[in-house]
């Protein structure tokens, strides 16, 4: 979709329902980590992303994250961890497992970047929006118990966990959750603290031979061969989402997380996939309209992208933030259709 695109599409909506039509998205790259040079983390595409956003995308409203407490952190991850973290004390193992040197800053990066994902989630789900996103966010490494892979807490697992007891305690129902994981790193943290929660559903579409080299199991895993291109990839894609429609059919998820990777893209140093900006953003297309079709509201996270050349993974996640512009106006269109028929029925 293109910038002259998304501005028309915004206006539709002034002076109807809506009198400023805006996606939220929450950032939390105020935090950047100090990092040593020759550092592999691309700490400064959150940053770029945010400015090529905001200058490009005038339906895309953008607010800093609140951090996450302690509390919301216990929902998915032990005490003794969040306490190591917060207090400093975690080991020099650790933090090499992390990747990241420990700092007040890292500290308080990681709790806005789970705070991101609460924001997107419950501006999607509580907040009736259909669609939200976190500008970064995705760490699917970090297990309950300790962090891994640039991951200190598992955002979207503590995102789940809160919007289950914010829905519960409002509506007195319980929520079911999926997690469509399109990273090209195996969510192998969110596969392990979910694998006996049957109210959470974790799809992950991985290169088979890439980290983390010890998978865990999701619910459903699609792992693909290095060199994969467009279409075994997105063939793959249609069957995978089938599969996850069929399993929802007597009981329908009622959010879901949807971690939008850039680095199955054939320009990433660290994905091996083969994969085009067209086919990402086909992609993108098939996961948002499958949700949007089913009334599944979506929370976007960024998740990896490695690109050799920096401009390419921003642009890749521009584009997926555009196209859930697109989806979130379809969503809009759909929701103010609704009183009119269930008046005429």
């Amino acid at each position: 979709m293109t910038t002259q695109a998304v501005f028309v599409a915004t206006q539709h909506f002034r002076g109807g329902f809506l009198e400023s039509a805006a996606v939220r998205a929450f950032h939390s790259d105020t935090f950047s980590l100090p990092l040593p040079p020759g550092h592999p983390f691309p700490m400064g595409k959150y940053r770029l992303l945010r400015e090529a956003a905001e200058t490009t995308l005038p339906g895309l409203r953008v607010s800093e994250a609140t951090p996450a407490s302690d509390g919301e952190l216990a929902l998915a991850h032990e005490p003794v961890w969040i306490h190591a973290v917060v207090s400093g004390s975690i080991s020099a193992a650790q933090q090499r497992e992390i990747g990241f040197p420990w700092s007040e800053r890292m500290v308080e990066r990681a709790r806005r970047s789970v705070g991101a994902s609460i924001g997107a989630a419950r501006t999607a789900l509580l907040g009736g929006e259909g669609v939200a996103a976190n500008l970064a966010g995705g760490t699917h490494h970090a297990y309950a118990h300790k962090g891994s892979g640039y991951c200190v807490f598992n955002d979207v697992a503590v995102a789940a966990r809160l919007m289950q007891a914010e829905w519960h305690r409002h509506h007195h129902r319980l929520l079911r959750v999926l997690v469509i994981d399109l990273d090209v790193h195996q969510g192998n943290g969110t596969a392990a603290i979910f694998k006996d929660d049957p109210t959470v559903f974790t799809l992950s579409m991985h290169g088979a031979k890439n980290f983390p080299f010890r998978k865990e199991a999701s619910d459903l895993d699609v792992e693909l061969p290095d060199g994969c291109t467009d279409e075994p990839y997105l063939a793959a894609l249609d069957t995978a989402l089938d599969q996850v429609w069929r399993h929802h059919e007597a009981a329908a998820p009622g959010l879901a997380f949807y971690l939008a990777g850039a680095d199955p893209h054939e320009n990433d140093r660290l994905g091996r996939l083969k994969l085009t900006q067209a086919g990402l953003a086909e992609r993108d297309r098939r996961v948002l309209q499958g949700l949007r079709e089913r009334g599944i509201p979506v929370a976007l996270s960024m998740a990896g992208g490695y690109g050799r050349e920096l401009a390419t993974t921003v642009a890749i996640q521009r584009q997926t933030l555009a196209l859930a512009m697109q989806s979130w106006l379809a969503w809009q269109d759909k929701s103010r259709q609704r009183p009119v028929e269930e008046s005429a029925a």
